[in-house]
């Protein structure tokens, strides 16, 4: 991972996997590290030093919970899921990167008469 890869996680990690969750359902980790990968086109690889603490972050917020199970190779796994809090936060933090977004964008568009 490059460290612009690392800067840019560490803004968006918490609503990657929030969002996840919320299209998928229950995951476990390596599924969603899986998925993120997947949808970034392969620029995010997303380690267990990376991913798991986020997981506990948000499980501590309340937005995630957890629950043992069994994983598609019959191997026990920690799955995680969206929670009510949860939703309202992946509501509340996509309407910030979408505010966030539109403004940049207003900076790198060129205005007309540049």
């Amino acid at each position: 991972m490059s460290i612009r890869e690392i800067a840019i996680l560490q803004g968006t990690l918490d609503l990657m996997v929030l969002r996840t969750l919320e299209t998928l359902g229950p995951q476990h980790g390596f599924g969603l590290a899986k998925r993120i990968q997947q949808i970034s086109g392969g620029a995010l690889d997303l380690n267990q030093g990376t991913l798991y603490p986020a997981l506990l972050r948000l499980e501590q917020r309340g937005w995630i919970s957890s629950r043992w199970g069994a994983s598609e190779a019959n191997r026990r796994a920690k799955f995680y899921e969206l929670t009510r809090a949860g939703r309202r936060q992946v509501a509340r933090e996509t309407e910030g990167w979408e505010r966030t977004v539109a403004l940049m964008q207003r900076f790198l568009t060129p205005a007309a008469g540049d």
